[in-house]
């Protein structure tokens, strides 16, 4: 099966069938994610090894965030949009940190 998800998931990470669960090596920073805390919550890989992921998210319903390493049965891939984070991985992205401007 595939690791994707395409709303919030519904089961607890106890109840996933380990075949739908991907590696945690498998994810990419940036990628969209839902993480399990105290509920699925949206998230963004920052990075991953093959024990675990470590993955900025939402922890609540306001635009905080918090970071946190989750191993892969906490973990799934997320296609529902989140301007919160998804927009903060564009700016990252965006960054032109040599580029100095006029006043360089």
């Amino acid at each position: 099966m595939s690791k994707t998800m395409a709303s919030t998931p519904t089961v607890t990470p106890p109840q996933r069938d380990p075949a739908d669960v991907a590696p945690a090596e498998s994810y990419r920073p940036s990628d969209p994610v839902w993480v399990y805390r105290d509920g699925w919550r949206a998230g963004v890989i920052e990075a991953s090894s093959p024990r675990a992921v470590t993955v900025t998210y939402r922890p609540g319903g306001n635009l905080g965030t918090g970071v946190d390493t989750f191993t892969a049965p906490y973990v799934t891939s997320r296609f529902d949009s989140d301007p919160a984070l998804d927009q903060r991985g564009l700016r990252l992205v965006r960054r032109h940190p040599l580029n100095r401007g006029p006043l360089a």
